[in-house]
């Protein structure tokens, strides 16, 4: 008999660094699961992309297990990793605060690929670039 799958939530949670502190404490103690046993086998499966932010949907059933899928990493933290900046422009239509090349915009999407709701490689690359000019970055090529 399968289990009957009670809901889901979404966390966004820095690779390898998973604590029972806020958000996964009270995400899962609120449900009564085991928020422990997703903290080892988050940081497990992350521990090689230490620091770096990813979407993590968890499904509960209602005999209390869980199951959770890890998505890529927002476009955004993606950007500002190829930028080589910390944060985005505040005025992004006046201040730069960076430069892309199509190229790293090109590898960006190989690792979004499973995310993205783009069916051909010009309309996922005008995706990625629409978000690179709104965080004030410039894309060139």
């Amino acid at each position: 008999m399968a289990k009957k799958v009670l809901g889901s939530f979404k966390l966004q949670l820095k690779a390898g660094e998973a604590t029972m502190a806020p958000p996964v404490g009270p995400a899962f103690g609120q449900r009564g699961l085991n928020g422990m046993e997703f903290v080892k086998q988050f940081n497990g499966k992350t521990a090689k992309q230490q620091g770096t932010i990813f979407p993590v949907v968890v499904t509960f059933f209602s005999d209390k297990t869980f199951t959770f899928i890890i998505k890529s990493p927002p476009a955004a933290v993606l950007l500002k990793q190829a930028a080589g900046i910390k944060a985005g422009s505040k005025e992004s239509n006046k201040v730069k605060v960076g430069k892309v090349s199509t190229k790293q915009i090109e590898d960006i999407i190989e690792i979004k690929k499973e995310d993205l709701n783009a069916f051909d490689k010009s309309k996922a690359i005008s995706m990625i670039a629409g978000t690179a000019r709104s965080m004030g970055l410039v894309v060139e090529g």
